[in-house]
């Protein structure tokens, strides 16, 4: 994970974390940071032969619109959260440690718009150990990442 980050030259800060306390909502109480500035790398898989993945990131007040949007931008009729064992075969990486870098297979990156408004977010850090404090542009700076307007909704 740190090995890719360095190669593309990107800023990051790790922050380490009691793996108990991983999952977001918890690490956020436990550790001080509001849940607006923390985002989520959520691995999406569309119901295809062969079937297609993608990595989302969304912030962590937020909902990603799986069903609409991310389905039509697959182009698949069906599609749905990765379990955490595909997540784990895909990144390398538990949930609670998920991060667009690093991952043992390469998936394209798409980023709700809300993420870059931010100036400074935490994400998983390749495992439930640790978490990266980075600016948006270092989220831009994945090979794979692209920009999505409306790819979260609000939490209701």
């Amino acid at each position: 994970m740190t090995a890719q980050l360095q190669e593309l030259d990107l800023a990051y800060e790790i922050v380490p974390c009691d793996p108990n306390l991983a999952d977001t909502a918890q690490f956020c109480e436990a550790y001080g940071y509001a849940m607006d500035e923390s985002a989520n790398a959520i691995v999406v898989v569309g119901k295809s032969e062969p079937p297609s993945y993608v990595m989302c990131l969304v912030l962590a007040d937020t909902r990603l619109d799986v069903n609409k949007v991310v389905r039509k931008r697959l182009g698949v009729r069906k599609c749905s959260f990765a379990s955490a064992e595909q997540t784990k075969q895909l990144t390398g990486m538990e949930i609670g440690g998920v991060t667009p870098f690093g991952s043992t297979t390469p998936l394209d990156l798409w980023i709700d718009a809300r993420v870059m408004n931010r100036d400074r977010l935490i994400i998983g850090g390749g495992s439930r150990e640790r978490k990266l404090l980075v600016p948006p542009a270092t989220l831009a700076g994945h090979p794979g990442a692209e920009v999505v307007a409306g790819l979260a909704k609000a939490a209701t």
